[in-house]
């Protein structure tokens, strides 16, 4: 059984997300402040967490931030900021996805089975993918260039899997946005995939402008263009 951490401080908000999730087969968790939620992914395994922004001692996007820095567990902001400037702030972080209030309850159903499918199929694939001069210790969520470590958002860190787990084949802008999305991109703003490519290539880039992993194939997609193994 799939344990969910809901961190919302508005009770009836909760008690409706709570309901509906226990109806589906999840077990979940309440935290009504982050320092409650801190203490309960301390204490024991969770799955997934559905994350607000506002919260009385602090910001859902302080936490996220937290998080990534050691783990990849997944997170969905449930918010009513639905800025522009907001979703891409919490994806940017290292969100999987981001929900603005009113939430459908079905929509969350399908964003989180998801998420949750894309994070146990990860965990089930090879434990080290290697490519010239780049390392990624899957298990471990944790990349490496040159034996040091790069500090990746989560759709950079899905999008280089993506990537090395497809050496040499040109992947077409729609099929990137399927596999990262699983439901052929309904989520994700096209235009936004430009953006996160150039700050994947900043990162593993030695010369960003002229690179030799993420190349661009005009007017088709992209491709890794290194050779690739696992182990």
């Amino acid at each position: 059984m799939n344990r969910i951490l809901l961190v919302e401080d508005d009770a009836n908000f909760a008690f409706g997300i709570e309901y509906t999730l226990i109806s589906e087969g999840y077990s979940v968790v309440v935290a009504n402040t982050l320092s409650d939620a801190r203490r309960e992914l301390g204490s024991s395994a969770v799955n997934l967490i559905l994350l607000d922004v506002n919260l009385p001692d602090g910001t859902g996007y302080e936490w996220c931030r937290e998080i990534r820095a050691s783990s990849q567990i997944p997170i969905i902001f449930l918010t009513a900021l639905d800025e522009e400037a907001n979703i891409v702030a919490g994806l940017d972080l290292g969100a999987d996805d981001y929900m603005s209030k009113p939430i459908r309850t079905k929509e969350l159903l399908s964003r989180m089975k998801a998420v949750l499918r894309r994070n146990q199929r990860e965990k089930e694939d090879t434990d080290v993918l290697a490519s010239g001069s780049i390392q990624v210790r899957v298990l471990e969520g944790t990349v490496l260039k040159n034996n040091r470590e790069l500090t990746l958002t989560g759709l950079e860190y899905r999008l280089l899997l993506l990537f090395m787990k497809h050496p040499k084949q040109i992947l077409t802008r729609t099929a990137i946005l399927e596999s990262l999305w699983d439901m052929g991109g309904e989520f994700v703003d096209d235009n936004t995939l430009s953006v996160h490519i150039r700050r994947l290539r900043e990162k593993v880039e030695d010369d960003p402008a002229v690179p030799a992993y993420i190349v661009t194939v005009r007017g088709v997609g992209y491709k890794w263009n290194a050779e690739g193994a696992a182990r």
